[in-house]
């Protein structure tokens, strides 16, 4: 599993630059947050809703812990059975207490992850995945420059502080809008708390998370401190069923300012509906096809709006010929929204159907019924 991830690493940065979505970056001029850094970000259209510094790399504590869950449920066994090491039971920070020698599946060590910070759980995670420290956290770099972290380096699974590790607040919303497609991270966030017995664990965990109890449409995500990072927190809100996060990063009253952050998101913006999923957006002629393709949006492309704005969109055709055969479903142009006039975002549009190719003999009557016509 862990040999096919990395040889899909190339292919999938590739299909992530070619067809990211294009942010225009929202900057709130009336609105102050206390914070180093700091971000929101809509999970679905990775449109920043608000942003301070969000592209400066900081160190992030234990946020960190996000990554090394999401490599950990994407390359592991969550049933199997990890025996605690002697590094793992002696990392010095948060820990959730386990001692050498202890057995524990990757599934409970998740929670104890992201429930109660443990640096312990980070170690025994990393060892028992990908049999050491140093092999996970190529995993973990190898991942992050998948999903498109361009400026993080992962010296560690749990974030204490080192040279050179370090991420952003944009990096790291784009790490838990990927983390939020995943149910069983999503179970474990937003746990209030968790009772061994009911789960077959060898302890309960208390989540050490307030903002799940401060803050009503909360659903996580996860805390972090150290010397150098200071006070951190990643949230994930439901705005309008939507998920949005809101990170502050090296920010003492890091509580009150997600919670500032989280209404101004509500009084400033509404989630528009653009063009559903199936809508037919525009024609393309399919060079030496039976027949043509119609163009469409491959999911609802719903996007949130600050208040005022107006919102257009265009079709681009591709400015090439597009030849047969077309599967359904492959990218074949782009719809491009635009916010007032200025580029918002950037959509791939998908063949409807298939397009199959004429057979060889009709392609070459049609060439020489062409060469009369032309002449």
């Amino acid at each position: 599993m862990i040999k096919n991830f990395k040889v899909h690493l190339s292919l999938g940065l590739s299909l992530f630059l070619l067809f990211t979505l294009c942010v225009q970056n929202v900057y709130a001029d009336d609105l102050y947050i206390n914070a180093i850094s700091a971000i929101a970000l809509d999970c679905d259209s990775k449109l920043v809703l608000y942003q301070k510094n969000a592209y400066t790399p900081i160190e992030i504590a234990s946020t960190t812990k996000i990554i090394t869950a999401l490599v950990a449920i994407k390359c592991g066994d969550l049933n199997k059975r990890i025996t605690i090491s002697k590094k793992s039971a002696t990392i010095r920070g948060s820990e959730i207490g386990l001692k050498e020698g202890e057995v524990i599946t990757l599934r409970e060590l998740l929670y104890g992850l992201l429930l109660r910070s443990g640096n312990d759980a980070a170690i025994a995670i990393a060892e028992g995945v990908s049999g050491s420290v140093d092999e996970f956290l190529k995993l973990m770099n190898e991942y992050a420059l998948e999903v498109g972290l361009l400026n993080s380096n992962f010296e560690s699974p749990h974030g204490l502080d080192s040279a050179n590790h370090y991420s952003t607040a944009y990096d790291l919303a784009l790490i838990t809008a990927k983390a939020k497609q995943i149910q069983f991270f999503n179970e474990i966030v937003g746990s209030k708390d968790v009772d061994a017995s009911e789960h077959n664990f060898t302890r309960s965990y208390h989540n050490i998370n307030k903002i799940l109890y401060l803050l009503p449409n909360s659903t996580g995500v996860k805390t972090g401190f150290t010397g150098k990072a200071g006070k951190c927190l990643v949230t994930s809100v439901k705005i309008e069923n939507r998920d949005v996060i809101i990170i502050t990063l090296n920010c003492t009253p890091r509580w009150k300012e997600t919670e500032k952050i989280n209404k101004y998101i509500e009084d400033n913006y509404k989630f528009q509906k653009i063009v559903s999923k199936g809508d037919v957006l525009e024609h393309l002629t399919i060079k030496n096809g039976i027949n043509n393709v119609e163009l469409v949006s491959g999911k609802d492309i719903i996007i949130p709006v600050k208040n005022n704005q107006n919102i257009t969109y265009k079709i681009k055709k591709p400015l090439y010929k597009v030849y047969a055969p077309v599967k359904k479903g492959e990218n074949v142009g782009r719809m491009e929204i635009y916010a007032d006039n200025k580029l918002l975002l950037t959509q791939a549009l998908v063949a409807k159907d298939y397009a199959n190719k004429k057979s060889n003999f009709i392609i070459k009557i049609n060439e020489i019924k062409n060469l009369f016509i032309n002449n």
